[in-house]
């Protein structure tokens, strides 16, 4: 009699794997159930279907940049992004400041990375990464990290070797840390240099010491300040209070 599977079940019959007629009875009753591909919940929330790759631009220009603008960017951007379209790739939202690249309290960078923690998009397209950010290659490389973090790809425009796509991402970001590395090492080399010219001149370096009345802190003590107050009266420490008071009872005897 022929069986009818139910619905998202088939029989297979393999006879080459039977060796006698018992077996060939026995694998006749055997159903193999074959599941639908699950359905995986989607962060997407631009309404771009899952093949496509959610692009994000962004564009700066410095307030010292006389005469220009961020549109020269943006046109090229979107233009990029359009010719990239049957790879997938579909705009996701645009992030434009003008302000200085040497920090990272921009408006609209700021915003774009806390869009990229709810990952609104998938990748970050910039004009340079000058433009994307002039603090230095240490804060550089943290930026980049931190979209990767995320899950966040990066692309750089001009330069096409700069991207965490392709062939070249785990060399550019070793190049990055390493040069990130040496600005750590220069950075504490020239510090110390200072300090040590600075000692060489006769100058007092490092925090400058509190001179604190140890009379004036017995005096206190005597009238029944506590050591709490005896500090903020005079503006030092609660220890170097505890510390002068430590030191009379040690010498004394007494409280």
């Amino acid at each position: 009699m022929k069986r009818t599977p139910p619905a998202g079940f088939r029989i297979i019959d393999n006879p080459k794997l039977l060796s006698d007629s018992h077996s060939v009875s026995l694998m006749a009753d055997l159903t193999v159930s074959v599941w639908p591909s699950p359905i995986i919940p989607s962060d997407n929330n631009q309404g771009v279907p899952n093949s496509m790759l959610r692009i994000a631009v962004y564009a700066r220009v410095s307030t010292s940049d006389k005469g220009q603008d961020t549109e020269n960017q943006l046109r090229e951007l979107r233009q990029f992004v359009t010719n990239k379209a049957a790879e997938g790739w579909a705009p996701a939202g645009e992030y434009v400041d003008q302000a200085s690249g040497k920090n990272a309290n921009r408006p609209e960078f700021q915003r774009l990375f806390r869009d990229a923690a709810e990952r609104k998009f998938d990748l970050v397209l910039f004009w340079s990464l000058d433009r994307f950010t002039r603090e230095g290659v240490l804060e550089t490389l943290q930026h980049l990290q931190r979209l990767t973090g995320n899950g966040i790809d990066w692309w750089s425009f001009k330069e096409e070797y700069l991207r965490s796509i392709g062939p070249f991402r785990d060399a550019v970001l070793s190049i990055l840390a390493t040069i990130a590395k040496q600005e750590r090492v220069r950075l504490s080399e020239r510090v110390k240099a200072g300090l040590d010219r600075a000692r060489a001149q006769g100058k007092a370096v490092g925090r400058p010491k509190i001179v604190v009345d140890r009379a004036k802190v017995l005096d206190l003590h005597q009238q029944g300040l506590s050591q709490w107050d005896i500090s903020q009266k005079l503006g030092v420490s609660r220890a170097s209070v505890g510390r002068i008071l430590a030191e009379r009872t040690e010498a004394t005897g007494t409280v």
